[in-house]
Formats: C-alpha cells, sequence, structure tokens
C-alpha cells in the first residue's frame, strides 16, 4: 500500500456493522483519542501522541470538506510543539519560586474569561465568513463548498481557545471542550464519519473527567496554601 493510497478517506481497513472504515479515520481517530485521555491524565506524553493524530486528521477533514477543521489541525500542529516544550521547561510560566516546580493547573480571572468570550465570538463571525466563501476565493485548492461553514468555524474556535488554554494549564479549557465534544458528536454524524462522532462521546465523557481531575489538583493547591 502506497501512503497515497493509505492517506485516502476511500481506502477502507475494514467494515463493521456495515460502517466502512477507513485507515485514516482509524488510525487519527486512536491517536487522536489516545492524546486526548493523556490530557485529562495531565501526562506530557499527550503532546507528540497528538501530533500523529493531528496530521492523519488533516487529511481527513480536507477530503470531507469540512474546512475549519483543517484549519484547526494546523493550528494544532503548530501549538503542539509550544504545549509540548512548556511542559517540560514551564520556568518562565510558573507560578513559583523554585526550579523543580511544574506550571500549576489555575483558573482564568475575571478580565481574561470575559476576553475569551468576547474574541471567540468575533473570530467565529470571521472564519464562518471566509469559509462561506472559501470555494469562491480559493477554486482550485477548495472546489467544493464548506459543510456547516458558521457551525464548524465556532467549533475550531472554540478549540483554538481551549487548546492555548490547555497548553497554560487553565481549567477552563475543559468547559470549552465540553462545548466543542457536544456539537461534534452531531456534525461528524451528519457528515458521514460515524466513528469519529463516536469518538467525540468519549471526549464528552473524557473532559467531564478532566474537569473533575483538575479541580482535585487545584482542591490540592488550595488545601496547601
Amino acid at each position: 500500500m502506497t501512503i497515497q493510497t493509505f492517506l485516502s478517506v476511500d481506502t477502507i481497513f475494514f467494515t463493521l456493522l456495515n460502517y466502512p472504515m477507513s485507515y485514516l479515520e482509524f488510525f487519527g481517530t486512536i491517536f487522536t483519542g489516545w492524546s486526548v485521555y493523556l490530557a485529562a491524565k495531565n501526562k506530557v506524553i499527550t503532546w507528540p501522541v497528538g501530533l500523529l493524530g493531528i496530521i492523519l486528521y488533516g487529511f481527513l477533514f480536507y477530503q470531507i470538506h469540512l474546512y475549519s477543521d483543517l484549519l484547526e489541525q494546523v493550528y494544532y500542529f503548530l501549538t503542539t510543539f509550544w504545549g509540548w516544550y512548556l511542559w517540560l521547561k514551564p520556568k518562565s510560566l510558573a507560578d513559583t519560586d523554585t526550579d523543580n516546580q511544574e506550571l500549576k493547573v489555575g483558573t482564568l480571572n475575571r478580565n481574561a474569561y470575559y476576553g475569551y468570550s468576547v474574541a471567540i465570538l468575533v473570530f467565529t463571525y470571521l472564519l464562518g465568513l471566509f469559509m462561506t466563501n472559501i470555494h469562491l476565493l480559493l477554486p482550485a485548492y477548495f472546489p467544493v463548498a464548506a459543510s456547516f461553514a458558521y457551525l464548524d468555524s465556532f467549533t475550531t474556535i472554540l478549540s483554538f481557545a481551549a487548546t492555548i488554554l490547555l497548553v497554560q494549564r487553565k481549567i477552563e479549557n475543559w468547559h470549552l471542550w465540553i462545548v466543542v465534544d457536544v456539537i461534534g458528536i452531531w456534525l461528524y454524524y451528519q457528515k458521514g464519519v460515524a466513528f469519529l462522532s463516536l469518538l467525540y462521546l468519549a471526549f464528552l465523557i473524557n473532559a467531564f473527567y478532566g474537569l473533575g481531575k483538575w479541580q482535585r489538583i487545584l482542591s490540592k493547591y488550595a488545601k496547601k496554601i
């Protein structure tokens, strides 16, 4: 099998309950799911594992015309290296006076919370407007109109914000992931990638798990003060 064949959404790995599973969807889902679980466990290995899923999902989303999600994978690719670095060597951002203490789980202050909220709404509108017309602006690269342009843009911008908060170990990242996952369950089912939709159901459960685990970490910090 060639790389080009492997990366085609039409190359079927196996069929389960009459659902044709491509190599691309299966392995992208495995690596992405594993990465999200590791993030909930607060493990730094989440970043290199996630990188593999990001690359595979980039090819998948292009082929099913979810262009905002494709842009999202490019963003994830870049921020993965940022997050990986900060989780390994977080001293410049850590609220600590010792060299060995890692970047702590924390929360956003009120101004940052409102700032993120406004930015999410503004950038969702701008990205949605662009994606609505991307097949007219760049027909050579995007010959088919984007599907669910504004909804896809909303989950993309939410994911951008959530990733930044995850990198900074802010607990609010899980709040945003919960919204992304609820929408993703429906959206990917509508696009005919049922396994990906099922993955987002697992993501939703994992997001609640991650939120609970990080809340317990915050409680431990509070008890030490």
